[in-house]
């Protein structure tokens, strides 16, 4: 099991066409599929979006853990929890929400996340995922994503720039993206930095 203590990475799967579809952003303090051990192999791929930091976990390590302290197991079924309520809200976002409303969701969730972690600075998330990414995150092809981050900055909402991106109109975004922040669940996700002081 691995945790990501610094940079930026994915969720990902590749469909026989080649095409890549990206299923949920790992930032630092996030871990990468706590209970893997019960299965015999991963069904999808992680990969590095920026030069990372992880730190290994052994499944020895994980087992003395997960039944010597029971706080930490119990941070660690608690971020499990918040990622499966991220992923629905992801496949609600592909399912239901316009091209405009799905952009704005992921903006908003991202901008929350990085903000409890300490990625945010007056209004600005240090986010280096370029428009490719995005594609692949959200369903769109590169043109489509450019044309809605085209759409939300005339409307003077948010502007993505090389390595950052800028909410000059929360409430705005929110509103466009019909973002409820309940499903992320901040007051709990300080809890995956109890996770390295245990490895």
């Amino acid at each position: 099991m691995f945790v990501i203590l610094d940079g930026w990475a994915c969720r990902y799967k590749i469909l026989p066409s080649g095409t890549r579809q990206i299923m949920a952003f790992l930032m630092p303090g996030d871990a990468c599929d706590l209970h893997i051990k019960l299965l015999a192999e991963m069904d999808h791929g992680i990969q590095a979006l920026t030069p990372a930091m992880v730190a290994r976990v052994s499944q020895d390590d994980m087992q003395e853990i997960m039944q010597n302290h029971r706080s930490i197991a119990l941070a660690m079924y608690s971020a499990q929890l918040v990622d499966e309520a991220i992923m629905r809200a992801w496949i609600v976002s592909m399912g239901r929400r316009s091209s405009v409303e799905r952009l704005a969701h992921l903006m908003c969730e991202l901008y929350l996340r990085g903000q409890t972690i300490g990625l945010t600075q007056d209004g600005e998330l240090a986010m280096p995922l370029s428009q490719i990414v995005l594609a692949d995150a959200l369903g769109m092809t590169p043109v489509h994503i450019n044309r809605v981050l085209k759409e939300l900055r005339l409307d003077g909402t948010m502007s993505l720039t090389r390595g950052s991106v800028t909410i000059m109109d929360p409430q705005k975004l929110a509103q466009i993206a019909g973002f409820d922040e309940n499903y992320l669940h901040r007051r709990t996700r300080h809890i995956t930095g109890m996770i390295h002081q245990a490895c």
